[in-house]
């Protein structure tokens, strides 16, 4: 019961964090769009996935970091952990350099020949694509120091730190919309700004606050060689992950140009902004499952993964429902005149978010084992298949939402077999599994999805902002009650309860 109620007022610090930066990046995101122009923020966009797609080395690295303190965390071993984070710190200054070499040979030839710009703004996109790949460099190197504070559970001072960087970004519009130089350079170089800011923050906190942190030099191969090993095995499963979301993003340029990417970039703020909500929540239960695995508590960490696949699903039902049945209000309230095959993007891409937030749990589990040789190879292989998939079926029927498509249906497959995994790496009963989360959550979804279907065929009112409050209210209402009595079983709707009335009292 400690342990859950940590995670309950983790997560609810990580919410209110949350709702505060989702507004205002909803707000900019909007600000920003009718500034840039459609083809300058599809062009954004996409330079900016240019970038992210040499980061398959940082993130591997990344998750690598997460599990590795929050193991020796577990395990109770402070010189171990030291000698963790200065080893972890090392190597992501080495991928640092190695993404800064890439960017300016490569990338940068990739990016002036073969992406289809406008040649008459190609000086603004080298300016962002320049600015983009420092803002990056800084990211990678930021990663130690935001995983020791997510390993620590400091889940309070990671929300503070993450408000300031959004209410930053709210000064970026302001300063935007004043400045008499090109946009599109003036937007890159504040990201840049606001980017190196906020990474000095976490470094000086985590020096002052966790002992770890310190750097000394620490060099021992056989150490470094484990570490490299685990996240070699995690880089071919990540450079699928990217490729399965940049790739498509280019394989869309290449068929339709920046105007359908203009709407592929708002359908990834959009799943930036959702995805935030169980996230959150995951943020807060993934060190716990890893902390009772490096210690043993085979039972406890089935319990987490069972309770949290579930919440996780629960949780991102109850925001995505109504998005999905006002999606074109919300998009024209939030800007105006959205790109063309936003609202199907939205729609695809939310789908696809419901099915893979119950793999969260399942993913953190199986990175807890350290066995992921196979695993990496057989799922980053399923996703990546997402890429040729999807330029096959683009060439031949030339609708864009295809790759969304295909996301959803790998996004299923990829679900099954990490079951399969986890069984194999932890005992993990996949019949309980099913009968635990999967049962309980099909029949909230398909209740529910019955009733919203019923009340929207009756509903009539005279004003589309009534309708749309109305609309969210009641389907959110609706889940959250069959949730409670459907979804949850008796212990955690007591202990749920036991946690707000001591909290209200």
């Amino acid at each position: 019961m400690s342990s859950s109620k940590k995670i309950l007022q983790n997560t609810l610090f990580l919410y209110v964090r949350m709702f505060l930066t989702m507004g205002v990046s909803l707000y900019t995101s909007r600000v920003v769009l009718n500034t840039l122009g459609v083809e300058d923020y599809g062009a954004y966009s996409l330079v900016g996935g240019v970038v992210v797609l040499f980061g398959f080395f940082n993130t591997a690295m990344s998750s690598a970091t997460q599990r590795f303190l929050s193991f020796e965390i577990g395990t109770g071993d402070f010189e171990k952990l030291k000698q963790t984070f200065n080893a972890t710190l090392n190597i992501h200054i080495g991928i640092a350099l190695l993404v800064l070499v890439l960017a300016e040979t490569l990338g940068l030839w990739f990016v002036n020949y073969k992406l289809n710009i406008d040649l008459e703004r190609i000086d603004a996109i080298n300016w962002v694509y320049q600015f983009s790949v420092l803002a990056f460099i800084i990211s990678i190197i930021q990663v130690p120091y935001n995983s020791l504070i997510i390993a620590r559970e400091r889940m309070n001072i990671y929300a503070i730190y993450s408000i300031v960087e959004v209410l930053l970004k709210l000064g970026i519009v302001y300063l935007l919309l004043v400045s008499p130089y090109d946009k599109l350079k003036t937007y890159a170089v504040l990201m840049f700004i606001i980017s190196s800011l906020i990474a000095f923050i976490y470094m000086i906190y985590c020096k002052k606050e966790f002992k770890e942190s310190k750097y000394h030099f620490y060099y021992e191969p056989k150490y470094y060689q484990t570490l490299l090993s685990y996240s070699g095995w995690n880089l071919f499963g990540n450079i699928a992950a990217v490729a399965r979301g940049q790739g498509i993003n280019m394989i869309l340029n290449l068929f339709f140009g920046t105007v359908v990417n203009a709407a592929y970039g708002i359908t990834m703020q959009v799943q930036g902004a959702v995805n935030v909500f169980v996230t959150n929540f995951q943020m807060a239960v993934n060190p716990q499952i890893i902390k009772n695995y490096a210690q043993a508590n085979v039972e406890q960490t089935h319990r987490l993964i069972f309770q949290s696949a579930k919440f996780s699903y629960f949780l991102m039902l109850i925001l995505v429902m109504p998005i999905i049945l006002n999606v074109d209000f919300i998009l024209e309230f939030w800007l105006d005149n959205p790109p063309a095959y936003t609202s199907s993007f939205v729609i695809l891409c939310l789908v696809g978010i419901l099915i893979d937030c119950v793999s969260g749990p399942l993913m953190s589990a199986a990175q807890a084992t350290g066995k992921i040789k196979w695993y990496q190879i057989v799922l980053g292989s399923l996703i990546f298949l997402c890429l040729p998939v999807s330029y096959f079926w683009l060439k031949n029927y030339s609708e864009p939402s295809v790759g969304f498509q295909v996301i959803i249906a790998m996004n299923f497959f990829s679900l099954i077999i990490r079951l399969f995994f986890l069984k194999s790496m932890m005992s993990l009963s996949i019949m309980d599994f099913f009968k635990e989360v999967i049962v309980r959550i099909a029949i909230v979804t398909i209740v529910s999805s019955a009733l919203a279907y019923f009340y929207l065929s009756y509903l009539t009112l005279p004003n589309k902002y009534l309708t749309f409050i109305a609309n969210a209210t009641v389907v959110s209402l609706v889940n959250i009650i069959l949730i409670f009595f459907i979804g949850l079983k008796k212990n955690e709707r007591l202990f749920l309860y036991s946690f707000f009335k001591s909290k209200v009292a």
